[in-house]
């Protein structure tokens, strides 16, 4: 089995000014570190597919999609709010986005490769049912979880994520879904400030303040993470790959490094290969050191293609 790797040049047209953390550099940055140490080699990979009409309904009401294709402009950029904006090209990368998590759920279940990374923007982690927000318009691990869920070999999913910011939108759309798992580790307090006292049972937040050292992320995902994950026992683990928790980022306050990655992604693989036959789909969320985040990436991707 193999690690697909699921990409798409047109990522990179979304733009939404040159000051903006949430850049075309950061995917530029990753393909050029993953050619440079040769790993892209390793792993199958495939051009994504844009999401259709129907798969992205799945996360979203019609008048959330219906209301962002409203507000593309046709030159320049449009916020939708105070640090997300649309350009022309910026729903086409975010429907790419979208589908190639789809894509990689229907590779991973049909069993072409043993797990899959999507290397895509914009992220989706913030993006509600009905609300775009965070540098999110449509949530990629959402839409790619539900699927999962209509497919007749999965009851369980889990949804994991290790993003600095809480990934309000997933927990939003499936706070009332107990047969979705949602795990979070997230600097608190910070952005987005939502759904982070939520009390559900399938869902667990485990906040962490900043500069925490990465002896209390670790502690996080072994004592708390790896119990929930093992009882709830998903048929696939879902993972919202966030990196803006690095050091050296300049998003945030937290303090891993790529061997915290590394650490995590060897945890997560090990608890997949109980579970579910090691079927993991991980989706790129934050991570705005182009130089960090590319490494980072490396690291996570090294563990998958080992698995």
């Amino acid at each position: 089995m193999t690690t697909a790797f699921i990409s798409h040049a047109d990522c990179i047209l979304h733009d939404m000014g040159p000051e903006h953390p949430e850049s075309p550099l950061r995917l530029q940055a990753i393909h050029k570190v993953l050619e440079r140490t040769g790993l892209i080699q390793e792993l199958q990979q495939h051009t994504a597919v844009p999401a259709t009409v129907e798969q992205i309904e799945l996360a979203h009401s019609r008048q959330h999609r219906t209301g962002l294709e409203q507000q593309v402009p046709e030159e320049g950029i449009v916020h939708t709010d105070d640090d997300t904006a649309l350009c022309p090209d910026s729903l086409h990368a975010a429907s790419l986005a979208a589908g190639s998590a789809v894509q990689a759920t229907d590779l991973v279940l049909g069993g072409g490769s043993h797990n899959a990374f999507c290397a895509i923007r914009p992220p989706g982690h913030h993006a509600e049912h009905n609300l775009a927000m965070g540098f999110c318009f449509y949530n990629n691990v959402a839409i790619g979880a539900l699927h999962a869920l209509q497919q007749p070999m999965v009851e369980r999913v889990a949804i994991v994520d290790f993003d600095v910011h809480h990934g309000n939108g997933t927990v939003d759309i499936f706070k009332d879904r107990p047969e979705v798992l949602v795990c979070s580790t997230f600097q608190h307090p910070y952005y987005p400030e939502r759904y982070q006292d939520i009390q559900r049972d399938n869902i667990l937040n485990c906040p962490l303040a900043a500069h925490s050292k990465p002896a209390l992320f670790r502690h996080a995902l072994e004592d708390r993470w790896l119990p929930a994950l093992l009882a709830h026992k998903p048929d696939i683990i879902f993972i919202s790959a966030g990196f803006d928790a690095h050091v050296e980022d300049p998003m945030a306050d937290l303090e891993l490094t790529e061997d915290d990655y590394r650490w995590a992604t060897q945890l997560l693989t090990d608890v997949a290969r109980q579970c579910c036959d090691g079927r993991i789909v991980s989706v790129l969320e934050g991570g705005y050191n182009p130089v960090a985040l590319a490494f980072s990436v490396q690291a996570h991707l090294e563990v998958l293609a080992a698995s």
